[in-house]
């Protein structure tokens, strides 16, 4: 059995066969069995045929209420999906507490991620200076350049060692660092490294981390110039505040001291942060808010003010890949104006700012702005989006391809569910409409963009069409005596009996339209969203 999509709510197909809520009792868990028992038990079909489709659905019942009435497996499930139950975990009789066995869980799935991990995990960035008005004066454009790189690898479950360096060369004069990391894993809530650097910034240090308590972890760390042979002591603690904020305060003693105070964000489609630092010589404030705009494109504000800086910057970046990010900023402040330019692929970064000038023009500024914007919205309008759009669509084509004997596959089993729930269905929507209840008149549950076609998807497109499924007669078996319907939030559709995944991969949407009292009425929810009906608010 799949468990949910990414970006969806995992671990809730065994809720979705059963019709019931993650949150439902075990007396609930039972009366949902034995109805669904009725409908499917083998022995309440003559047909060779029809046996054959209830013993296979009864199964399928019967695998997902010894789950689920089963407390231990319930949690493992809850947690992990089906790969918990079947990673060989066992069980012994004193794992019999929630937080014990989602710590063995836990554990578990920390060891497979090591035994995943790539021996060698390379990191690095460019950083490429250039200098319009030094191109100007003759000088070249290059302002400067600099490199940084680390290879981090696992010696063993406890123990990484990191390896990296640091170049920079700025007109005629350059330097750079080597240094080494050794990091051991003291136990699950304490580390603990050892770090040096010979070069530019020679020294020595070591720093250790304990997770204090769920919501809060302490830092510090200690280290030692082999330059002048000053101090430097820091420690820092950061506090869990919300589900969706933190809260962290530093405080450096050496030979710049300084008190910061930070806390960020990040919600739903938003991120924010901001950190206040007072130094013995210095003073700094910084701001900074990003908004996503969808799953691929994000815009971006940030503000650095202080005895040091006094800028403002905007932009945004747009994901290109899987792995690659681009990122456009426009800065303005007392060190001049700039474009800022970024590709970030993976772990690898290529930043180029670009000095357009060094003193603040009203014109020039103005028109860094203007125009490199409204070059990207014409560029977005009549280059990309067409592009991607495209590229969307192969991927489509190819993902149907590859998926088609699968999607296949499920539509079958589909057909056989419903062919079992078809009698009582059609028995509960002949009563409703002797009464004047609910009646559901069309249903169709698949891809969002199919659903949005909803005039094409009635000429018969066959390229629409096989993205979406018709689920008008398993709703209507859903209904209640009452005429009500419910489908439990947080629980893929696909996983309702006589539903299947016509399109794996891609955001489902599922459409019903229903009559209730004589009256018409449509709504449209997505995948794991809650619907219940009827309701005035869905009349058309």
């Amino acid at each position: 059995m799949k468990e949910g999509d990414a970006g969806g709510p995992p671990n809730r197909e065994l809720y979705a066969l059963l019709h019931l809520s993650p949150d439902a009792s075990d007396e609930e868990i039972r009366r949902a069995y034995r109805q669904w028992a009725q409908i499917y038990h083998p022995d309440k079909y003559q047909a060779t045929h029809m046996k054959e489709i209830a013993t296979e659905n009864f199964q399928r019942i019967c695998e997902a209420y010894e789950i689920l009435s089963d407390e231990n497996k319930r949690q493992i499930y809850d947690i992990y999906g089906m790969e918990g139950l079947n990673s060989g975990l066992e069980l012994g009789p004193k794992l019999n507490k929630a937080d014990e066995i989602k710590e063995q869980l836990e554990k578990l799935r920390r060891m497979k991620e090591r035994e995943k991990m790539s021996h060698f995990l390379p990191s690095g960035t460019i950083v490429a200076n250039l200098s319009l008005p030094q191109y100007l004066d003759g000088d070249g454009i290059m302002g400067g350049m600099a490199m940084t790189s680390e290879v981090q690898s696992q010696l063993s479950k406890r123990n990484t060692i990191a390896i990296g360096g640091d170049l920079g060369v700025e007109e005629n004069s350059g330097g750079g660092v080597a240094s080494g990391v050794f990091r051991h894993q003291i136990s699950s809530d304490s580390s603990i490294e050892f770090m040096g650097s010979i070069g530019l910034r020679s020294l020595i240090g070591v720093q250790t981390t304990r997770q204090l308590s769920l919501h809060s972890t302490a830092t510090m760390a200690f280290a030692k110039s082999l330059h002048d042979g000053s101090f430097n002591l820091s420690n820092s603690w950061t506090r869990q505040l919300s589900d969706t904020s933190s809260g962290n305060i530093e405080l450096v003693l050496g030979p710049e001291s300084s008190v910061g105070v930070g806390w960020k964000m990040k919600d739903g489609n938003m991120s924010a942060g901001g950190d206040v630092k007072l130094g013995t010589h210095f003073l700094g404030v910084s701001a900074r808010y990003t908004h996503r705009f969808s799953s691929k494109s994000h815009g971006r504000i940030a503000g650095r003010f202080g005895s040091t800086a006094l800028e403002v910057e905007i932009g945004g970046g747009r994901k290109v890949s899987d792995f690659s990010t681009v990122r456009m900023l426009y800065t303005i402040g007392i060190q001049g104006i700039f474009w800022r330019f970024e590709l970030h692929r993976g772990s690898q970064k290529l930043i180029i700012p670009v000095l357009l000038s060094s003193h603040f023009n009203y014109a020039l500024a103005t028109g860094a702005f203007v125009v490199p914007t409204s070059i990207y919205f014409i560029l977005k309008k009549y280059v990309f989006k067409p592009y991607c759009l495209k590229r969307e669509k192969q991927k489509t084509l190819e993902n149907m391809e590859r998926t088609a004997s699968e999607v296949q596959e499920a539509r079958k089993a589909a057909a056989k569910a419903q062919q079992l729930l078809e009698n009582v269905a059609n028995r509960k929507k002949n009563k409703q409409q002797e009464t004047g209840g609910l009646v559901i008149t069309k249903a169709i549950y698949g891809s969002r963009k199919a659903l949005k076609k909803g005039d094409e998807l009635a000429e018969t497109n066959d390229e629409l069409a096989s993205q979406v499924v018709d689920v008008t007669l398993p709703l209507n078996f859903l209904v209640t005596d009452s005429g009500q319907l419910k489908l439990h939030d947080g629980v893929k559709k696909s996983g309702i009996m006589g539903f299947c995944d016509p399109c794996p991969g891609e955001p489902k949407q599922l459409h019903v339209e229903y009559t209730y009292r004589g009256e018409r009425y449509a709504v449209v929810v997505d995948d794991y969203e809650e619907l219940q009906i009827p309701q005035l608010a869905h009349r058309t």
